[in-house]
């Protein structure tokens, strides 16, 4: 089952209950134990009515000693700079975090030996809380990436509530060649059309996304086209989830044909990942389409693709992570996802592999060929 989502004003209460019982503990001259939600695969549960991984009953717990005081210490001591965003309203980035901390320390010598080397360490402290409190980041005003992903359409309208309580509406359609950027809060977003859009369109590359925009796609389809740059962002994640519970149009997600996009793309932005249980109810879509490359268009529309080179390391632990995935990961082993852990086994079995732009080789005089052959294939149904 979801995680049970927790408000900000339970944050300040749960966060000072935590402190209390730990001071109680060494009063009584007993060692506190703090307690995270295991972020793994082991404690991952894939429910395909819900479509997303939520957080089995692992705890991970850190008791206080020689080795652990550094950690349960500075979790203390970033839990207090955090809860002060959520009293003033400050917003910050993970990279601002971290200064803020030295210049904490750098103002009070006593706190010198919580002092963080490098970024990492303060960001490993801050997902720690979270995990603890089951919390998001952003509900401690704390952003990784603010942006939503380039956002293009002729139909689509949105209302932001801003902090202050006044609203901002933006029509996509008076943009012109500007793509819109969502903030990650979501949450502050209201959606409406101006009149039926058909489908959303996920596309990988998010230069890709730009041409096909630039080529007059939305203007030619009643879309939403959205370019997610890679491993989709929290605050992509996000997004897609709200045009999905929002609008309820089709969504399909166009990219490469390799190991990599289908576990670590597309997997993450229609069911979330282990590594963020926590937050996968909020980001995640999980009635998001695997439209293609399929290995079926590789005949289909003679694209061109090439053998993937295993002994390229990142290639190869991609091949190695598919083999574990359809033999592990929950998602795969799943009979609602078949299909996906067919294309899986396809890529395992012919170690080929197709990137979206190919489809720009089937008529390179028509820069149209590639929205040909998506709107075609969304027509037919012909994705998975």
């Amino acid at each position: 089952m979801a995680l049970r989502k927790r408000n900000n004003d339970q944050i300040p209460e749960i966060s000072r209950e935590i402190c209390l019982r730990m001071l109680t503990d060494l009063e009584r001259a007993k060692r506190p134990v703090l307690h995270a939600t295991k972020c793994s695969l082991d404690n991952a549960i894939y429910n395909p009515k819900i479509g997303f991984f939520t957080p089995g009953d692992k705890k991970v717990a850190t008791e206080l000693n020689v080795s652990s005081v550094k950690k349960m210490s500075r979790a203390i001591f970033l839990l207090e700079i955090l809860l002060r965003n959520i009293d003033s309203g400050a917003v910050n980035t993970k990279r601002e975090l971290y200064y803020i901390s030295k210049g904490e320390i750098k103002g009070n010598p006593r706190l010198k030996p919580l002092d963080f080397a490098d970024q990492p360490e303060s960001d490993d402290i801050i997902d720690f809380i979270c995990e603890m409190l089951e919390v998001y980041r952003e509900d401690f005003n704390c952003y990784a990436n603010d942006r939503g992903g380039q956002t293009y359409s002729q139909q689509l309208i949105v209302t932001e509530t801003l902090t202050d309580g006044e609203t901002a509406t933006i029509d996509l359609s008076k943009l012109g060649t500007s793509p819109f950027q969502p903030k990650n809060r979501p949450q502050n977003f209201t959606l409406k059309m101006s009149e039926r859009i058909d489908f959303g369109l996920i596309v990988e590359s998010e230069g890709t996304a730009n041409t096909l925009v630039a080529n007059g796609f939305t203007k030619r389809n009643k879309s939403i086209l959205i370019g997610s740059q890679g491993v989709p962002s929290n605050a992509v994640r996000a997004w897609v989830k709200t045009i999905q519970d929002q609008l309820k149009i089709p969504l399909y997600f166009f990219g490469d044909l390799d190991a990599y996009t289908l576990q670590n793309i597309f997997r993450t932005l229609k069911a979330g990942s282990a590594a963020s249980l926590i937050r996968n109810q909020d980001y995640s879509a999980p009635d998001v389409r695997f439209l293609g490359v399929l290995p079926d268009d590789i005949k289909k529309y003679d694209l061109f693709d090439y053998p993937v080179r295993e002994q390229d390391a990142q290639e190869g632990r991609a091949l190695k992570k598919a083999d574990d995935a359809l033999k592990n990961d929950p998602f795969f082993q799943d009979k609602k996802n078949k299909g996906l852990a067919e294309i899986l086994r396809w890529l395992l079995k012919n170690k080929r592999r197709c990137e979206q732009q190919s489809y720009f080789s089937v008529a390179p005089k028509d820069p149209t060929m590639p929205e040909k052959i998506i709107v075609e294939k969304i027509k037919r149904g012909d994705f998975v």
